[in-house]
């Protein structure tokens, strides 16, 4: 059966404590504590700068028994290399302990700068090097740079399926030939709510399905509302139906997703800036209980 898991992007934020975290919580158990309030978290220090094994290790031991965390790629691939020449800036993430956390590695997340135009062949020569599996990520992980000395970062306990996602944020990528090829990597796109600022598209592209929910009045800061969880409630049904919602606001023509019988979902709520992404994650994940 298909899973829903819903939580937050990151964790660590201090307008939190004493509003989401109790006041007396000790910084270093807001992992564990939020861990059994949410199914799922994204981990976005990776982003801004390539973590340690041990930190990897660390949060797996921190969290419950079923949890899961997404991973954030480095920016250094994205926003700087710019997808280029990407084979030493995966085999250093890879190297850096994300096979560390185990069974609780979830979807990476690739997010590309608003200034990334659609280009069809540099996308595709980026995706053509993205591991299917934990063992291929390890062989990979094993050309690094030097980066890792501890060989737990870069060795995988058993074959594991990796999922990847895209997150555009440019209108080039309004475009059939893009979910074209995504479809054709099984790579899922980013059900991205950013109160306009940037293509909120709703394309089936793979197995599964990712949405960032960053405020749909103002990015990063307001909350939903009941009427706007339920809707949202409504398409991850049918996505996990293995279906999509009739009004899917979709970049190509062709309505017909890869067929599943059902879509594992994973949604994270990056509206921080005024504590409403824990509530609205746990008031989200109540309402698919129903």
């Amino acid at each position: 059966m298909a899973k829903a898991r819903i939580g937050i992007s990151g964790w660590r934020y201090a307008p939190w404590r004493g509003v989401f975290y109790p006041d007396e919580l000790p910084q270093r158990e807001e992992l564990a504590y939020a861990s059994r309030q949410l199914a799922s978290i994204e981990i976005n220090g990776s982003f801004y700068s390539l973590q340690r094994p041990s930190s990897y290790a660390r949060w797996r031991e921190d969290t419950p028994r079923g949890f899961v965390f997404a991973v954030k790629a480095p920016r250094y691939i994205t926003h700087i290399r710019r997808l280029r020449n990407a084979e030493e800036g995966l085999a250093n993430f890879f190297a850096s302990g994300v096979l560390c956390l185990r069974e609780k590695l979830g979807p990476i997340l690739w997010q590309l700068p608003p200034s990334f135009r659609y280009r069809e062949d540099v996308l595709e020569d980026f995706l053509a090097q993205l591991p299917k599996d934990t063992e291929s990520a390890a062989a990979l992980a094993k050309r690094h740079g030097n980066l890792a000395k501890d060989r737990r970062a870069w060795e995988t306990d058993r074959r594991r399926r990796l999922r990847h996602a895209l997150e555009v944020r440019h209108e080039s990528f309004r475009d059939p030939a893009f979910i074209a090829q995504l479809r054709r990597h099984g790579v899922a796109l980013v059900v991205a709510d950013t109160a306009q600022r940037w293509p909120l598209l709703e394309d089936v592209t793979g197995g599964f399905m990712y949405l960032r929910l960053h405020g749909d009045k103002e990015l990063y800061a307001s909350g939903y509302t009941p009427a706007a969880l339920r809707a949202w409630a409504r398409r991850l049904r049918a996505w996990m139906r293995g279906a999509q919602p009739r009004d899917a606001r979709r970049a190509s023509p062709d309505t017909r997703p890869p067929k599943r019988a059902s879509r594992d979902v994973y949604v994270y709520f990056d509206n921080d800036q005024k504590v409403r992404a824990p509530f609205d994650a746990m008031a989200l994940a109540k309402l698919m209980k129903r």
